[in-house]
């Protein structure tokens, strides 16, 4: 399961390098990434190594590269 959510994140940290500030529905069309826990299990992997910041407005979550 661990290399599952690392290759997620490898795909997350893709899609937020290549597009900037994302949603996570956004993420989940991007990656391919099947299932909404999947993603936010990568995301997760992201934030604790410190890769990403995130923010809410309006209900919506964004997510990006911390440069």
């Amino acid at each position: 399961m661990t290399h599952l959510i690392g290759t997620n994140a490898g795909l997350v940290w893709r899609a937020l390098n290549k597009c900037g500030r994302m949603s996570i529905k956004d993420i989940k069309k991007e990656t391919k990434i099947r299932k909404e826990k999947d993603v936010y299990t990568a995301i997760g992997w992201l934030a604790k190594e410190g890769k990403i910041d995130l923010s809410e407005q309006a209900g919506e979550t964004s997510i990006w590269l911390i440069e």
